[in-house]
């Protein structure tokens, strides 16, 4: 009964655990910006005006902080694994009914005898199956969060999609090397090092396909049966 007493009482507190409901605009995830730089002041009687110019052949891509990356999502895994274990061992014993003094035991006493059979039979068979796949495609905008020294980008950014029943958003994070980026300032998520994806959702679908608290705990370790 104390037993029982006290796995109800951690159901309770682990149904009681407020979970953090993801919202828009994370500071984690919140763009950055360049700092100002003061304008630079105009020639007198000069065509040529640094401050607004704009070069032919300049590069678009991302390279500096507050600059944005456009991330293709192409993420897929296909895990599977089997196992199966057998185990199987028999033990036999067997001894006669012995002579004592030229007589069985059973010929003095027909309900007993001496004689021993044993033969002890042991069988055990595990099965385990387990297979996994994902998939996620699509775009998400990003921006340069810092410059390492080496070059590298470190990007941050998310995007949410409001519905009718709830809303779904994706959060992504990173390094990104600059040669991975393509002309049109673009990079796969499969050539960005350190990736943080998350995509998930908010509202009542996604509190329909969540598994109840009493549920969580049966089937998680603290359930000793």
């Amino acid at each position: 009964m104390v037993r029982l007493s006290a796995i109800l009482l951690l159901a309770a507190l682990g149904g009681c655990t407020i979970q953090t409901i993801p919202q828009p605009g994370s500071p984690y995830y919140q763009p950055s910006y360049p700092m100002p730089s003061a304008p630079t002041p105009p020639s007198p009687g000069a065509i040529y005006n640094p401050a607004t110019a704009k070069f032919l052949l300049d590069d678009s891509k991302a390279r500096r902080v507050g600059d944005i990356l456009l991330v293709k999502l192409t993420e897929a895994t296909d895990a599977s694994k089997n196992a199966d274990t057998s185990l199987k061992k028999e033990d036999e014993v067997s001894l006669t009914n012995p002579t004592l003094f030229g007589r069985t035991p059973s010929a003095l006493n027909g309900d007993y005898s001496l004689g021993l059979d044993i033969a002890p039979k042991r069988k055990f068979k595990g099965e385990s199956d387990s297979k996994q796949s994902n998939k996620l495609q699509g775009t998400i905008t990003v921006t340069v969060v810092n410059v390492l020294p080496n070059g590298y980008l470190e990007v941050r950014g998310e995007k949410w999609l409001t519905l009718n029943q709830g809303r779904e958003y994706i959060r992504l994070s990173g390094i990104v090397r600059p040669e991975d980026i393509g002309a049109d300032n673009s990079v796969l998520s499969t050539r960005v090092a350190n990736a943080n994806i998350e995509y998930s959702g908010t509202g009542p679908l996604a509190e329909t396909n969540r598994q109840g608290w009493l549920s969580r705990f049966f089937s998680s370790s603290w359930w000793p049966f």
